[in-house]
Parts: C-alpha cells; sequence; structure tokens
C-alpha cells in the first residue's frame, strides 16, 4: 500500500512539470536547429547580451544579460529562436 501512495505521490508531483517542460521546449529536429551564431544575433535584437548557450530540455538556453545590465537565462524555441520565456538568476 505504501508503494502505491508513494508511486502515486510521484506522479502527481513530476508530471505537471513533464508537461511543462515538454510545452516550452517542442521536438524538434536536431538538423532543424538555429545556429549558436543565429541564435545571439537574434537575442541580441531583442536587446539580451549573450555570453553563452547551451541545450537544456530541448531549448537552446542562453545565459545573458537584460537591457538593464541583469542577469538572465533565455530559453529559445531551437527552430524558430523564439523567447520561449526568460528566467532571472538567482
Amino acid at each position: 500500500m505504501k508503494t502505491i501512495l508513494i508511486a502515486a505521490t510521484l506522479v502527481t508531483l513530476l508530471a505537471p512539470a513533464a508537461a511543462y517542460a515538454s510545452q516550452d521546449c517542442p521536438d524538434v529536429p536536431r538538423d532543424q536547429w538555429m545556429s549558436d551564431a543565429a541564435i545571439t544575433e537574434k537575442a541580441k535584437t531583442q536587446g539580451f547580451d549573450v555570453r553563452s548557450i547551451k541545450v537544456e530540455d530541448g531549448c537552446m538556453e542562453a545565459y545573458a544579460l537584460d537591457k538593464d545590465g541583469k542577469r538572465v537565462e533565455v530559453y529559445f524555441h531551437p527552430g524558430t529562436g523564439d523567447v520561449l520565456r526568460v528566467k532571472a538568476e538567482d
């Protein structure tokens, strides 16, 4: 009985996180992704100064400075370069 309760609790806690990640970061074939340079250029036009880029959960994640000089993490759609979300660094 405890095992079922633990499993149900885990599913309840993890399912929304998985749905949120898959919704934000779509499954795009790697050969259709924009290059790091193209993402950096697109970010620049939107007011971000990109310091580095990595892949995170199917998104292109850039560590950048916003227009106010604050450090942020910006998640880009890998195929279109659209900003999916911006997270202020702590």
